[in-house]
């Protein structure tokens, strides 16, 4: 007996998966069904839609400025560095780097660019000096000036911690 149910619970095995494979089967050309969006090829759904205009080059996003605090803690982290043989280079253009990434975030800064007078007037007055020439030749030959704005920027802002907590 166990053979007869064994051979119709085959039996039902073969005609359920007959019937899943009818169901699933792409439709002959004679069918009457229409395939649905997510069977359709994209071009053929666009092509189904009036054409829309290209839309225009957009610009692309300005990028993030950072955070006042931020920019400061990276600025900060110079203190500890000096010009040494082969590493000169390298400190002088970071300081110039992170003085121009505070600058920016002190203008784009919701307090504005009045909160940060005096810091903004240092960095600015170093920018004219330096022109747009950074080159490591240019950056020695006003370190001091560079070294100065940084620690002078240390010091203002140690004065003022909401800006940088």
């Amino acid at each position: 007996m166990r053979i007869h149910q064994g051979r119709g619970t085959a039996v039902a095995a073969v005609f359920l998966a007959a019937f899943l494979v009818s169901c699933s089967a792409s439709p002959e050309a004679g069918s009457e069904r229409k395939p649905t969006a997510s069977e359709q090829p994209a071009n053929v759904a666009d092509a189904a839609e009036p054409a829309a205009a290209e839309p225009e080059a957009q610009e692309p996003l300005p990028t993030p400025v950072e955070k006042v605090r931020d920019a400061f803690a990276t600025l900060q982290a110079t203190l500890g560095d000096t010009c040494t043989p082969g590493n000169c280079d390298y400190f002088l253009g970071r300081v110039n780097d992170e003085l121009t990434g505070l600058d920016k975030a002190m203008k784009a800064d919701p307090k504005g660019p009045g909160h940060f007078k005096q810091p903004l007037a240092w960095m600015s007055a170093l920018q004219e000096t330096l022109g747009d020439d950074t080159s490591t030749a240019n950056l020695e030959k006003h370190r001091s000036e560079l070294i100065g704005v940084r620690d002078k920027i240390n010091t203002w802002m140690q004065d003022h911690p909401d800006d940088y907590r």
